[in-house]
């Protein structure tokens, strides 16, 4: 059996299983760190059940770097009261056991690659469009990294101030692509958040456009087999078909692969696992501990 955590700025998915038929899931509440940590180690002491490792899949920003004293760490986070929080140490030192460790979207993208919408592909790329915007990648069955981790939500995409002229909610960037289409962004400008938007509402033309926009970069510079759409506002499922139609025309022919000259709806895709991808990810890197 592995340990899974997905950690997040609300809540703390935990889980105990091998996979997806027998994961089962617990969620504490997120609030100071050492409350909420202590509340997932009691979860796994409680459970009777000795996990070989523990999975990690978090908010972050958090330090990836093997052998930097601050491996396993939330570092900058806006989140009050855990920046510079060592979770990593101190769920292995409560547990005993060895930690994988990783950001919540790269978590994501390894589950969907291993059981889920990019299964038997050797790459994708993972984008959750919610309270932020965030990506992960998985390419060539490993897991991007690089200087820190990919902040995909943050890369600057054509803005027409003239067609949009809301200036972003990003505090760093003000119109990079989560200032300019995640949940908070689409909630400012049009004076009602997006569940409450009708589909004929013209938020959506404009969402597909600044998605398809996002992806078209992921695709000319990873090019990932496929691409999927996680997170709150991509539960409109009629943003689909429109962020597809947008892509394609951005393309313009241009990548010579049948997946995107003529499979499009199987190439933008929503999540495999559902709900389940971040926690299940976890697992995985659960299980990658134990192989490294």
């Amino acid at each position: 059996m592995f340990g899974a955590i997905e950690a997040g700025g609300t809540k703390f998915i935990c889980g105990v299983g091998t996979g997806p038929d027998d994961l089962e899931t617990v969620r504490i509440p997120t609030t100071t760190p050492d409350e909420t940590l202590g509340r997932c180690v009691e979860y796994f002491a409680e459970r009777g059940v000795s996990i070989r490792s523990l999975g990690i899949g978090s908010f972050g920003p958090v330090d990836l770097k093997r052998g930097s004293p601050t491996w396993g760490y939330i570092t900058s986070t806006p989140k009050a009261g855990w920046k510079d929080t060592d979770l990593a140490g101190r769920l292995s030192r409560g547990l005993g056991v060895p930690v994988g460790f990783d950001t919540d979207v790269n978590a994501a993208a390894l589950a969907e690659s291993r059981w889920g919408a990019a299964k038997g592909t050797g790459s994708c790329v993972y984008l959750t469009i919610g309270t932020g915007i965030g990506g992960g990648a998985v390419l060539d069955g490993q897991l991007l990294h690089g200087l820190v981790h990919p902040e995909m939500g943050h890369i600057r995409i054509p803005h027409d101030s003239t067609v949009d002229p809301f200036a972003g909610t990003c505090p760093f960037h003000g119109d990079c692509l989560e200032g300019l289409a995640a949940g908070p962004a689409i909630e400012a400008r049009w004076g009602k958040p997006a569940a409450a938007l009708p589909p004929n509402h013209p938020a959506w033309a404009l969402e597909a456009r600044y998605l398809a926009l996002a992806v078209a970069n992921f695709v000319f510079t990873l090019s990932p087999e496929r691409v999927i759409l996680g997170g709150g506002v991509m539960g409109q499922n009629f943003l689909f078909p429109m962020i597809r139609q947008e892509l394609c025309a951005i393309l313009n022919s241009y990548i010579q692969a049948p997946q995107v000259l003529h499979g499009m709806d199987d190439f933008v895709v929503p999540p495999g696992l559902g709900d389940r991808s971040g926690i299940l990810g976890a697992l995985a890197l659960a299980e990658r501990a134990i192989k490294r």
